[in-house]
């Protein structure tokens, strides 16, 4: 798990970048290793910068990738190559982009889906050479005020299973934050289906997971901030039971 910690004492409004693990499902944590240095670059000491709240990726490969928002100079991709051992940035910047979720497509190719605030809609950014370059295309069909999203891959033909299924979450309106609405793709994220809405009202940042019984978890804030609410989702609902082959 990787969080963001500021000594206000001491260092106001300089971050640093923390990670710590669990081996027991999150009953106990290791003692926190700050990796500042190793996924940021020293002129970055003084400028606002996060690593995104909610899940990571990693590919076929090993590899793990989540990303980092430099607000003065764009979105990156840091990953490890030995399971969180260490961890490096891959120094490319990416724009238009704020709070961000990377995956791995099925051929390979990095998508990363973006934050952009005040655009009205998601953009998407991918890369075939694993992010030394990338190509962006704005993305209306998903709208978005400017709040952070999650992506989850469900299911992948390469790994086995009869379809390639990706889920993504977010709060659907171009104006305000609410109408919180799940989403399925079939074909790696090239169109999404129109959604089933998860909640109506104020909704803000959610994260997604992959539950033991093959149903998706979600959690986001609900009602202005008020409550973090859990909730699972089964593919029947998602689907109207379509996905299933139930009509």
């Amino acid at each position: 798990m990787f969080y963001n910690y500021m000594n206000l004492k001491t260092e106001k409004d300089i971050y640093y970048f923390m990670v710590i693990k669990s081996t027991d499902n999150g009953k106990t944590w290791s003692t926190p290793v700050d990796i500042t240095s190793q996924v940021t670059q020293p002129n970055w000491h003084n400028h606002f910068k996060f690593i995104t709240s909610g899940n990571r990726t990693q590919t076929k490969d090993g590899k793990l990738l989540h990303t980092i928002v430099n607000l003065n100079s764009g979105l990156y991709v840091f990953g490890s190559d030995n399971h969180g051992d260490s961890w490096y940035l891959i120094d490319k910047s990416i724009t238009p982009g704020d709070e961000s979720k990377i995956i791995e497509l099925n051929d390979g190719t990095w998508m990363i889906n973006s934050r952009v605030n005040n655009a009205g809609y998601r953009y998407i950014h991918t890369s075939t050479n694993e992010g030394l370059s990338w190509t962006t295309i704005s993305a209306p069909a998903l709208p978005d005020l400017g709040c952070n999203a999650s992506i989850l891959r469900y299911s992948s033909v390469a790994e086995g299973d009869d379809k390639n299924r990706l889920i993504f979450v977010n709060a659907k309106d171009a104006k305000q934050r609410k109408n919180l609405t799940i989403r399925i793709s079939y074909d790696e994220g090239k169109t999404w289906s129109t959604g089933k809405t998860i909640y109506t009202g104020g909704a803000a940042y959610s994260s997604l997971t992959l539950l033991k019984n093959g149903e998706i978890g979600l959690i986001f804030e609900k009602d202005e901030y008020k409550d973090n609410t859990f909730v699972s989702i089964s593919m029947k609902w998602l689907t109207d039971g379509k996905d299933l082959g139930i009509q």
